[in-house]
């Protein structure tokens, strides 16, 4: 069982890694507007989908995945418990 804390960290751990580039230097915590800040593109959020459900052991139904449930790790967390990520 993952706790919230543990989750966010392993997501912002992802996310800093993967899109470091596009980062330049921001540090990215659980509020940090991902999509809509253009840090994140579509292409970029699919790849984060695939690892959330690799990781999770998941699949993230298409109707979930919107940019509004990608736009922060907060948001992910939220998707992701409610998709039942124990």
């Amino acid at each position: 069982m993952a706790d919230d804390q543990q989750m966010t960290r392993t997501i912002q751990e992802y996310v800093t890694r993967e899109y470091e580039d596009a980062l330049q230097g921001t540090p990215v915590d659980a509020d940090t507007p991902l999509i809509s800040s253009g840090l994140v593109d579509s292409l970029s959020m699919v790849s984060l989908k695939v690892f959330l459900e690799n990781t999770y052991h998941l699949r993230i139904p298409d109707q979930e995945a919107s940019v509004e449930a990608f736009d922060s790790v907060s948001a992910i967390v939220r998707m992701l418990r409610k998709l039942g990520v124990k």
